[in-house]
């Protein structure tokens, strides 16, 4: 039986460990080094990531628009599930930031984990000029980013949120146009979003041997002293994901639940529980779609009118863990190469996260996508994101469940917004 992603990928990081620490940057086999291998496997899984990003992102929010059924579902139901999106995803966004400010995982005994993490000097120069420096006139660049004057351009130089915007209008008012052609579009666009959830499949096939090459480059450049200090950082990292995700799930969203939709969190948590299990080993809140609709329709009794407009639209733009943890991802390299965000990089980076968490596709490891998106946009290099490649596949498991739940409790507190009497009397 051909094992699954995450064995596999569990495998690749051991055997990546293995031979960074045996090859060091000197060895060789049959005379050819094996250090620039690994860095011509790793960068070509990232440029595969980046290939992807713009007709990913584009076709993934327009298709997701399209499916809210035209003009009336941007209507009543539209607007509230839109709005607990944004604020649920929001509040993750923020939890995640406070927790990773607090813990700091990319400062190991005082000092920035650039040499422990393998960083390159004159690159950690290099990100310090592009980062720094910014003040509170600067915001307004943010927002007049999201306004390109050329959006091939914008696509062309990954300015992702001019790119973000421009498919959010693009969306909106493809429904607002005649229907014959409005179906045309939305025929098109999901067709190209299936393509790119198949090619984003395919090249996620291949993060094994990326992964591969990423920390075992990393490996190789640093020593047995280091190594340990890694795995303090990565553990502390990891730590502050699993908090800022508990929080969140056990924390949050039950508040919205009691004060909102006045319904009792651990009855809602016994109703969800096969789609939490379902969305933790499959790392997939879109393979788990069909189950998340089952739980809830027939264990929370939310009629299927409700279920089958904010279930589906969430699967696609609601993913409150993965905006949680490109929020900390970023924040914890950032934090690596020794850099003292401003309050207006870090808005940055809440804003695109935010935005970016609509666009992901819901698939195992797809937010390797997003948190490029979000390197990129602050300016700190995209070859940082191989530094928690090794913890990415669990933490992969325990955001995905977050969205599904996050899902859920939207479906809930709408229906109940709505009027609907029975939601988890009896589940």
């Amino acid at each position: 039986m051909r094992l699954k992603l995450h064995w596999q990928i569990l495998i690749a990081l051991a055997l990546a460990v293995l031979a960074g620490r045996l090859s060091g940057t000197e060895g060789s086999v049959l005379g050819v080094q094996l250090y620039p291998v690994y860095a011509f496997v790793g960068t070509l899984f990232l440029n595969a990531l980046k290939m992807i990003i713009v007709p990913l992102v584009i076709s993934s929010i327009i298709s997701g628009i399209a499916g809210m059924g035209g003009p009336e579902g941007l209507g009543r139901l539209g607007a509230k599930t839109l709005s607990f999106y944004l604020v649920s995803s929001l509040l993750a966004i923020l939890t995640g930031l406070l927790l990773v400010n607090l813990l700091a995982p990319g400062i190991v005994n005082g000092e920035p984990a650039r040499d422990i993490l393998g960083l390159d000097a004159q690159s950690v120069e290099e990100v310090a000029e592009t980062v720094q420096g910014r003040t509170a006139s600067d915001l307004t660049d943010v927002f007049i980013s999201m306004v390109p004057p050329n959006i091939v351009f914008a696509a062309a130089e990954g300015q992702m949120l001019g790119i973000i915007f421009f498919s959010l209008m693009f969306g909106y008012f493809m429904t607002r146009i005649d229907r014959e052609s409005g179906g045309l579009l939305a025929r098109f666009w999901l067709g190209v979003n299936d393509v790119m959830m198949a090619m984003t499949m395919l090249i996620m096939k291949f993060a094994p041997l990326g992964v591969f090459g990423l920390v075992a480059k990393t490996v190789a450049g640093i020593d047995a002293a280091q190594l340990n200090q890694l795995v303090i950082s990565l553990g502390t990292f990891t730590l502050s994901v699993l908090l800022a995700l508990a929080i969140h799930v056990f924390v949050t969203l039950p508040l919205l639940l009691v004060v909102v939709a006045k319904v009792n969190p651990l009855a809602h948590f016994n109703a969800m529980m096969p789609a939490l299990l379902t969305a933790f080993s499959t790392a997939s809140s879109s393979a788990t779609l069909p189950l998340t609709m089952e739980c809830v329709r027939d264990n929370a009794k939310v009629s299927n009118r409700t279920a089958s407009f904010v279930l589906p639209l969430g699967a696609t733009v609601n993913m409150d863990g993965t905006a949680l943890y490109e929020c900390v991802a970023a924040i914890f390299i950032a934090q690596a190469y020794g850099l003292e965000l401003s309050f207006v990089t870090q808005f940055t980076v809440v804003l695109v996260a935010l935005l970016t968490s609509i666009g992901v596709a819901g698939i195992p490891a797809a937010s390797l996508v997003a948190i490029t998106i979000i390197l990129t946009t602050i300016g700190l290099p995209v070859e940082a994101i191989g530094l928690i490649l090794a913890v990415d596949r669990i933490l992969d498991m325990f955001r995905t469940s977050v969205n599904v739940f996050s899902d859920s409790c939207g479906a809930v507190l709408i229906a109940k917004t709505e009027g609907e009497q029975d939601v988890l009397k009896a589940a």
